[in-house]
């Protein structure tokens, strides 16, 4: 009996259809809590993960280049 009620309830909350003044409401209350970062941290954080990249790109391609040489020598190509 008590999940038929809790049923009725949810059922009486959500109407159905899409409303798009609330969408924008519910939206808008949502990007107001987000704690938005600093213009230094923004810089420093994208900074960092630009630097990580590149050392990433730079690690796979000194690996990957090891395997041709080693692969050349292998292979007598």
């Amino acid at each position: 009996m008590a999940k038929k009620d809790e049923a009725q309830e949810t059922q009486e909350i959500t109407a159905p259809g899409f409303n798009p003044a609330g969408f924008f409401k519910e939206t808008r209350e949502e990007l107001d809590k987000v704690v938005w970062p600093s213009r230094q941290q923004l810089i420093s954080e994208s900074l960092a993960v630009l630097l990580m990249v590149i050392l990433s790109a730079s690690l796979i391609y000194l690996v990957d280049n090891f395997f041709n040489w080693g692969a050349a020598k292998v292979f007598g190509s």
